[in-house]
């Protein structure tokens, strides 16, 4: 027994250096990266594995429609990054192979498909999964995830930490002996201060007036209970904004995001990374289904957007894949366009998501071969954006608001 214990010492002080370092590393921060000083602003389009060749190139085409005139000037470059299947990952066994690593780094900002990520007993090796890796190789520290849905008056913004809590050692934990098996939870000051000083700023600059919490702290007093402490000394700060700060435990609010009553009420929702995880998928239900909502991960360097779903390998055996919805993608589109300074592209986008997906429903997808393409839900789509009249939705999307 002893020699167990003495192993599992060994191990758990190199994770705590390595995290220690981390700190550090936060600490020293570098600035925000200024999109408007860059000629040209490079996108990455990766395309992942499964269902995410099919989307990511149907938000690829939404993209270079919608930036013709800025690609042609040569304010705005895209590159294609096809390298981070799972059959090449598996290859090198490795989350991100080294070379696709560097062609992610050579770019400003990245519009990722669903990749694979493989658990044990899979055909695969278990590796990593490739977003946990990404947005720890980028830092990718605030993981924005958008939910709207008009007619019943909800309007979320989830701000998920992303690379600490459960997820940042979920490849690291180890067994004991033959019956007990450790993982570990990590929250820094450092980390949760940047994501929950990111959401007040966002309520801040929209005119928000409640940031809500989530944690567990009653129960995991020390990670949770610093997150919490946290919220409530940046809470402090914005005062002067009349921006209020609450917190409910993450069981409870599970529950009020599906109770009509209440859900209308929040706004900003800030939370450590599993909880987030957890939360954001059932929100996005709440929407229409994980199909339909991306999200961002925006560090100070590098920002990447993706789905929220995987990577459906199950559509792709059953020859299904152009019946995927690439909703979720061409969502994750809209927050890159106005992440890199094209707001109002962003808005129009969104616009007619809401209007297309939500109100008139024209072209429907299924997933089967009942519904609509993928491509034909894109068209639909551009075709909103780009002659389906859209002052007039625009002011029908005011209405049900």
């Amino acid at each position: 027994m002893n020699n167990e214990i003495n192993e599992a010492k060994s191990r758990f002080e190199k994770i705590m250096l390595q995290q220690l370092e981390r700190v550090k590393m936060m600490k020293d921060e570098d600035k925000w990266i200024d999109y408007n000083a860059l000629k040209p602003v490079i996108i990455g389009v990766c395309y992942g594995d499964g269902i995410g060749v099919e989307i990511s190139k149907q938000a690829e085409t939404v993209l270079k429609t919608l930036l013709k005139e800025k690609l042609e000037s040569g304010k705005i470059e895209f590159r294609d990054i096809e390298g981070l299947t799972i059959e090449n990952r598996a290859k090198v066994e490795k989350a991100i192979p080294e070379d696709v690593l560097e062609e992610l780094k050579a770019c400003h900002v990245i519009l990722k498909g669903p990749t694979t990520t493989p658990q044990e007993g899979d055909e695969w090796p278990n590796i990593e999964s490739a977003n946990v890796a990404m947005r720890k190789e980028l830092d990718l520290f605030a993981n924005v995830r958008p939910v709207r849905i008009p007619s019943e008056g909800i309007d979320w913004c989830f701000f998920r930490e992303n690379t600490e809590g459960e997820y940042i050692l979920g490849s690291r934990g180890f067994n004991i002996t033959d019956d007990l098996s450790v993982d570990f939870k990590v929250i820094t000051e450092q980390g949760s201060e940047r994501i929950i000083r990111m959401a007040f700023e966002y309520a801040r600059k929209n005119g928000i007036k409640r940031v809500t919490a989530v944690t567990k702290a009653n129960v995991v007093k020390t990670t949770d209970g610093r997150f919490s402490k946290v919220a409530k000394r940046i809470a402090g700060e914005y005062r002067q904004y009349g921006i209020k700060q609450d917190e409910w435990y993450i069981d409870i609010m599970a529950a009020k995001l599906l109770d009509p009553a209440r859900r209308k009420d929040f706004r900003v929702i800030v939370l450590p990374n599993l909880y987030g995880d957890i939360l954001t998928d059932e929100a996005a239900q709440l929407q229409g289904g994980v199909g339909t909502a991306g999200s961002a991960n925006v560090g100070r360097r590098w920002a990447m957007f993706e789905a929220i779903h995987g990577s459906a390998p199950r559509m792709v055996r059953e020859g299904r894949a152009k019946y995927a919805d690439p909703s979720s993608m061409i969502r994750a589109a809209a927050m890159l366009l106005s992440h890199i300074g094209f707001p109002s592209y962003g808005k129009k986008l969104n616009m007619a998501l809401d209007i297309c997906a939500q109100q008139e429903k024209k072209v429907v997808i299924t997933g089967r071969d009942n519904g609509a393409t993928g491509g034909e839900f894109t068209e639909y789509i551009l075709d909103w954006v780009n002659n389906g009249g859209l002052e007039a939705a625009w002011n029908k999307y005011m209405s049900i608001l």
